[in-house]
């Protein structure tokens, strides 16, 4: 049961309880209604009369759901730290180092927005990294812009080395008359500006998030400032992809 589903239990039997005691203290629809209703049933009045200070005072399936969902968060919580463990391990192969704090992984949720009510944006609910720097940039994108776009778009792992062409595509003329002849695909479908201020992270790894009845909610992302060859592993998406399932069922509650 989630936190919205407890909260409106709730007060849907506050409500029922409080409109039945009402309907009896004014005859609602009618005395007679009320006489018959509780002939030889006197323990029915103070029942209703009971529930009704016992979910007005202690509202007990949020209580329970807040409850439980303390314990789901800490158990995500160990889930998202140990995947993101294993990831630092694969990731201590890259030679020479990385910096600490270059790896990072992020969790997006699509998010229906002023400006995209119908279709939305991709927004990140968190990230993991070791350290506070590098900061991580804003950045919401809609279908089909940036890996994480590509993954909501084609539903399915995407996996892609941006170091190639950081070194070909140097300035915006060389930019374009590559996406004119291989597609604006092949750049992540990212105008110049926007790759500019992305190309930073070259080994990027995305894993879709399905909810119950398998439709793209969102994904799982990892990033880093290279060592694409290395992180290009069978584990690594195996990794994620079990981390997303794991927020799939959760519905992002706990992330």
């Amino acid at each position: 049961m989630s936190r919205k589903t407890a909260k409106i239990a709730d007060k849907v039997i506050l409500l029922s309880a409080t409109l039945f005691l009402a309907g009896k203290a004014y005859n609602v629809p009618s005395k007679s209604f009320w006489d018959g209703l509780l002939n030889g049933r006197p323990f029915l009045l103070l029942a209703v009369l009971v529930v009704a200070g016992v979910f007005g005072a202690f509202t007990p399936f949020e209580s329970w759901q807040r409850r439980a969902f303390v314990d789901r968060n800490v158990m995500m919580r160990r889930r998202v730290l140990s995947t993101f463990g294993r990831l630092l391990e694969i990731s201590a192969k890259i030679e020479p180092s990385l910096d600490t704090g270059d790896l990072a992984l992020h969790v997006w949720r699509k998010t229906r927005t002023l400006r995209h009510p119908v279709h939305g944006v991709l927004k990140r609910l968190s990230s993991y990294r070791m350290s506070s720097f590098p900061a991580t940039r804003s950045f919401a994108p809609v279908r089909g812009t940036g890996a994480v776009g590509l993954c909501w778009q084609h539903d399915h792992e995407v996996k892609f080395d941006v170091a190639p062409l950081v070194e070909r595509l140097t300035d915006q003329v060389k930019y374009e008359d590559f996406v004119a002849r291989c597609g604006p695909e092949s750049v992540m479908n990212l105008k110049w500006e926007e790759f500019q201020a992305l190309k930073h992270r070259t080994a990027l790894f995305v894993t879709p998030i399905r909810s119950g009845r398998n439709k793209f909610v969102g994904c799982v992302s990892v990033d880093a400032s290279r060592g694409y060859e290395v992180l290009d592993r069978r584990e690594l998406l195996e990794e994620m992809t079990n981390l997303g399932m794991a927020i799939g069922r959760e519905d992002f509650e706990c992330t």
